[in-house]
This record gives structure tokens, sequence and C-alpha cells, in this order.
């Protein structure tokens, strides 16, 4: 059986969908009115594909909201420009209350450009947009990239939603690096799994996601940006968000209560390590 996510770009089709899925609900945690015509017949498609035991439907939902709040307070802070690297099919210039000087540019392959402005041709986004053609392992094209925005921008906030788990060790080590060498850049939001959590993944993933699996898996995460530069200012856990927003972990039941049963068993500290498998981070220069 063919899979329906062929390479990471089809990844977006997903996301996008699940993003329809959450506007579609009586309450939902936000409101995406253009998600449905941006995962078109192929987004429906992927989710046709989706075990039903896979969680990414309720985490796209929780990491949405927790990036939302992200830029929310980066922009208070005086971010002017936001760099949305690998931005595939977000919405967020269109639905999000955004200043209207606000820049924000959009990176992503070209065929995945091409559909995006085909598609919100007619939409009116709520700030200033640009979109840029560029396969940004183009180390040479990136930097270059990077350094004109950099030019003309005096705070600078970096979204790579969904892109870095994808890079091998030494292309998020590279990214990093140049991240770090463009002045104006302030902020770098950015996914974070642990490694029980890439262990625990990789079987439900090889299911129906095995053209686009997870590389980036070092042992450290947070010691790894901290050699390049980087330190965390705030860490949002998925888990925690979810409680908060009210939205727990959608297991099923007898899945559920195996875990209640067995978390008296399990010592506190593992637990706590159990509840920070996946969060979302606002990295700043050291």
């Amino acid at each position: 059986m063919t899979q329906a996510i062929q390479n990471v770009s089809d990844t977006a089709f997903m996301v996008a969908g699940f993003r329809a899925l959450e506007t579609e609900r009586p309450q939902p945690l936000f409101r995406d009115p253009l998600a449905a015509k941006l995962a078109g017949d192929h987004g429906r498609k992927i989710l046709a594909t989706v075990p039903r035991t896979f969680v990414g439907a309720w985490s796209v939902v929780i990491r949405t909201v927790i990036i939302d709040d992200l830029i929310k307070q980066a922009i208070s802070e005086g971010v002017d420009t936001i760099l949305n690297l690998g931005a595939g099919l977000d919405t967020r210039p269109y639905r999000m209350a955004l200043p209207k000087p606000l820049r924000w540019v959009e990176v992503d392959y070209p065929h995945v450009i091409e559909l995006k402005e085909a598609r919100l041709a007619d939409e009116e986004p709520r700030c200033r947009l640009d979109r840029i053609k560029l396969d940004l392992t183009d180390r040479l094209s990136r930097r270059k990239f990077l350094a004109d925005m950099s030019a003309r921008a005096k705070k600078i906030l970096v979204l790579t939603e969904g892109v870095v788990p994808y890079l091998t060790d030494v292309d998020v080590a590279k990214l990093a690096d140049d991240l770090k060498d463009a002045e104006k850049v302030r902020f770098w939001i950015i996914d974070y799994f642990s490694p029980e959590a890439i262990r625990y993944g990789k079987k439900m993933r090889a299911r129906f996601m095995r053209n686009a699996p997870f590389r980036f898996a070092p042992k450290d995460w947070f010691g790894f940006f901290d050699q390049h530069g980087w330190r965390a200012r705030d860490v949002r856990y998925i888990l925690e968000e979810a409680e908060r927003l009210g939205r727990p972990i959608p297991l099923p039941f007898l899945l559920k209560l195996w875990v209640r049963l067995a978390g008296a068993f399990i010592p506190r500290a593992r637990r706590e390590r159990m509840k920070r498998f996946a969060a979302y981070v606002l990295l700043i220069p050291k």
C-alpha cells in the first residue's frame, strides 16, 4: 500500500488538516478558517491514513496555542520581523491579530510557496507578508537570506515549527550557528522532543510516516543548543499546557486506566520526566 505521506512537505497537509478539524469543534482552542482550503483533498487523504491511536491531532492543537502565545509575547517585546522557516501551510499572518507594520516572511520550497499563493490569492493578510522560495538546506543561500533580513529589521523572531525534528544533528548545528550569527535574530521558537518520546514515537510514525522520519536526536537537547550559543528562556511542555487548557491527551479508555494504575508504582521523578516528553521552546542568544 502506497503511503499518503511521501516526504516531509506532505506533513504540512496533515498539520493543516488537524487545524481544520479543530476549527470545526463546537469550542475550538483557536480558529483557522483557511486550513481546510490549504489541506484540500490531499490533506483529507492523509488524515484517512492516520491511526486512531496517534495523538498527533491533539499535539498539533496544543502546540498551535503555545506558539501563538510565544509569538504574541515576542511582539510585545519589540519584534518587528518574523521569519517562518519551513512555513508549510501555516496561516498565522491571516488568522492572528497582528500589528499591521509587522513584517512576516514565509520561507519554503518553491512548490509549497506556489501552492499557497494560488490557494490564498483572494485572502488578505493582517500584516506585511512576503514569501521566499528557498531550500533551507542550501547553507550559502540561507546565510545570504538571513544577512539580508537582519539588515532590514530591528528585532527578529525565527519560527521553525515542525522543521528541526526532520533535520540531522549536523544540519541543526549549522542552522543554530547561522541564526546566532544573524545579529538581529533575538528569539527562536523550536520543537523539543525528549529521547524517550523519539523512541516511543518511532514505531508509530513508521506505520504511516516512514518517508518522513525524525532525524534530530541529541542525547542532551538543551546542552546541544547551549553549545551553539542558545539558551531556553521559556519552555512550554505540551502535557502541562494541555492540562491548563482543559484538553488532556485523548488516550483510549483502557490505556488511560492502565496509565493511572501504573502511575501509583512509578517514582515521582520518572512521572515528571514522562510528562515532559515534548515542548515548544523560546530560545534566546547567550
